[in-house]
């Protein structure tokens, strides 16, 4: 029997028939997040396949963590927790982020992001792609997540400085490709 259309499904009894190790809801909720954390992983991944990885990690994790959503905030928002943390784990498993110098950061000058609004979601995803994997990581988690700094240095275990010079460099490298685009 196929599984039932899982936009109907009330997410406590989604919850419930996961727990309940029924397949069907298990499909049901893949099929109702997975769009959405694949996107996630997108933003986080270097290749296409290594977001499918990410995918499939953080949906395992998704299913062996379930018993502990308490329903404190939005299961989507949780859901996507794990897939920023899955990430950000596959990015340490593959790379280091490099602290950059106190001279480094202050000839970063942060110029005018007006360019961004030119520009479609689909662009603007492909340029963050192209950044380094440290300056699109903390990029993603500060402009996209909405973390903190200080947040973002305990989430990747650097300093606060660190996490504001990627940014600024991330800003600057995209500010610099999008001028080079629209010329």
């Amino acid at each position: 029997m196929p599984p039932p259309d899982n936009q109907n499904i009330p997410e406590h009894d989604l919850i419930a028939g996961c727990l309940s190790g029924d397949a069907r809801m298990q499909e049901a909720l893949y099929r109702r997040f997975s769009g959405k954390m694949y996107a996630v992983c997108l933003r986080y991944a270097t290749r296409s396949e290594d977001a499918d990885d990410i995918l499939q990690d953080g949906f395992v994790k998704v299913y062996r963590n379930l018993e502990k959503y308490r329903g404190d905030g939005s299961f989507e928002g949780w859901i996507r927790r794990i897939f920023v943390n899955t990430a950000i784990e596959h990015f340490r498993k593959q790379h280091s982020v490099r602290p950059v110098t106190e001279e480094q950061e202050a000839a970063l000058t942060d110029g005018n992001w007006n360019a961004f609004d030119h520009l479609a979601a689909k662009d603007i995803l492909n340029l963050i792609r192209t950044l380094a994997p440290g300056y699109r990581q903390v990029f993603n988690l500060y402009a996209v997540e909405g973390y903190s700094h200080h947040e973002i240095s305990e989430m990747l275990g650097i300093s606060e400085g660190t996490s504001k010079s990627q940014l600024a460099r991330a800003k600057a490298i995209l500010q610099h490709k999008i001028r080079e685009t629209h010329r």
